[in-house]
């Protein structure tokens, strides 16, 4: 391995979004797109205008599909992004710096902003969003989790305070998607390391997050947008605890619930009133 960089980029179905990612990294040595085999959209015909590297493979999640790419990465250095994410011009500076210096750590944080339904939201704790994203390919690989999946570096890391951009929700639509997989996945995260949900996940966690986000991290300041982004963010607390007690509720009384029928004692009334 030389002092090279590949950019390792999941590719599902976000043509709008893609050659924005890909346009930011044009200068790596190589980019390395992993398209899910269920992309619809002509995601893959995007990618392969910019390159060669492309391969298929069947998505179970995030940290699954990048730990079965790593191993095929032959440079030095490795630089993951999302579709939806670009790399700032002072970032793109800063990576070259770093992966030509011997002395240079094992691993970087980057700061992350992101764009909501239009608006770079500049509080509610989005604006301390770090993650890290460059590493020496040979000393990372991600946590075997489904989702918020982060990659552990066996060695030194640094933080860097260049902007990477991160294009989130456009629409309700988007969110309600990503949101509905996203709980379904952490529900079972949690449900596998043994975490079980109580009342106080379901009341006070959404109601913290709420505060947390709209007073404490000001995303007052963000407009309506922060109000909307951090009223979403406590329903999608409260969604996944639910999707845990219910995990629960399944193993202990199996996966249907039973509905006495009418002549069981229930009484009923038909549309008119009368019974």
């Amino acid at each position: 391995m030389g002092n090279d960089l590949t950019v390792l980029v999941l590719v599902p179905n976000a043509g709008d979004r893609l050659p924005r990612c890909l346009k930011s990294v044009s200068w790596a040595d190589d980019i390395f797109c992993v398209v899910d085999t269920r992309v619809t959209d002509g995601s893959d015909a995007v990618a392969r205008q910019y390159t060669d590297h492309v391969v298929y493979h069947e998505y179970e999640n995030a940290a699954a599909q990048r730990n079965w790419a790593l191993p095929q990465v032959q440079t030095e250095w490795t630089l993951v992004l999302d579709a939806d994410e670009w790399v700032s011009p002072e970032l793109a500076r800063r990576i070259q710096a770093i992966i030509a210096d011997p002395s240079s750590r094992d691993g970087y944080e980057i700061r992350r902003l992101s764009w909501f339904f239009g608006r770079l939201i500049r509080h509610c704790g989005w604006h301390r969003d770090y993650n890290l994203r460059l590493f020496r390919t040979r000393k990372g690989r991600y946590l075997d989790r489904r989702v918020h999946s982060r990659v552990v570096v066996d060695g030194t890391v640094g933080v860097l305070h260049e902007v990477m951009y991160h294009d989130t929700y456009r629409s309700f639509e988007e969110y309600l998607a990503t949101c509905q997989r996203f709980t379904t996945w952490g529900a079972q995260d949690a449900f596998d390391r043994g975490k079980r949900a109580r009342w106080w996940d379901l009341s006070l966690r959404p109601a913290f997050r709420f505060i947390k986000m709209y007073v404490l991290r000001r995303g007052f300041l963000d407009g309506y947008h922060g109000l909307v982004l951090c009223g979403l963010s406590a329903f999608s607390v409260f969604l996944k605890y639910a999707k845990l007690w219910n995990l629960e509720r399944q193993q202990r009384f199996g996966p249907t619930v039973n509905v006495p029928a009418p002549d069981q004692g229930v009484t009923t009334s038909s549309g008119d009133g009368s019974s």
